[in-house]
């Protein structure tokens, strides 16, 4: 008799045992965060750009950047606490090449969700104008050097950022026939760009937009 107890009580604590691991991984499994949308890419296709704030305190020093630049930034994290520099220009780099791709590609609805009206408007408009004429363009972004901030301010709920691209482009520009009128791809140059990307604070959204080109 006291053999089986025994036997029973084995049983039964194995059982536990088992019982506890279960449940213990699906509440560790449950308490694991949800990636974010920035965190974990989503495959490529028509989207808007993916500037997205983390979920972290803001990511500059005072110092860091010059007075003007940094108060500017300070306005924009005091409205929005989600925002983050290093995310931010991280975006911003990859909305750089993005932009750049569609234009050389002619990509108007990646571009029309990408830029404002304006920005796209002037896009559009070389657009139809290499197409008339029959030309290509086959261009590779071979790297960026170097972004900064170039300015940031908060006007009413809009943040503006800009922000200096500096990066080596290769470009070439082809005739309806395919052949090579302009550029190499073997002579990459390199291109200073100062754009400027804004966001209304009140819309919910986390995506910018470019809204004012320049060369730098």
């Amino acid at each position: 008799m006291i053999f089986e107890i025994v036997i029973l009580a084995m049983i039964a604590a194995f059982l536990g045992l088992r019982l506890y691991s279960v449940l213990g991984r699906r509440a560790e499994h449950e308490e694991e965060p949800i990636p974010t949308r920035f965190d974990q890419p989503e495959p490529r296709k028509e989207r808007a750009p993916q500037i997205v704030p983390r979920q972290v305190a803001p990511a500059f020093e005072a110092g860091s950047v010059p007075p003007v630049i940094e108060r500017g930034l300070q306005e924009i994290a005091a409205r929005d606490r989600n925002f983050d520099l290093s995310a931010f220009m991280k975006g911003a780099e990859a909305a750089y090449g993005m932009i750049l791709e569609a234009y050389w590609r002619g990509d108007r609805e990646e571009l029309r969700q990408l830029c404002d009206e304006d920005v796209y408007g002037s896009f559009a408009g070389a657009i139809d104008a290499r197409e008339a004429a029959g030309e290509t363009l086959d261009n590779r972004l071979v790297r960026i050097e170097d972004s900064v901030v170039h300015s940031a301010m908060l006007v009413g709920n809009e943040a503006h950022i800009t922000v200096r691209f500096a990066a080596d482009i290769a470009s070439v520009t082809r005739d309806k026939d395919g052949n090579v009128i302009a550029g190499s791809l073997d002579d990459a140059i390199q291109s200073v760009d100062i754009w400027t990307f804004s966001r209304d604070l009140n819309s919910g959204g986390p995506d910018w937009v470019l809204e004012e080109t320049d060369a730098g």
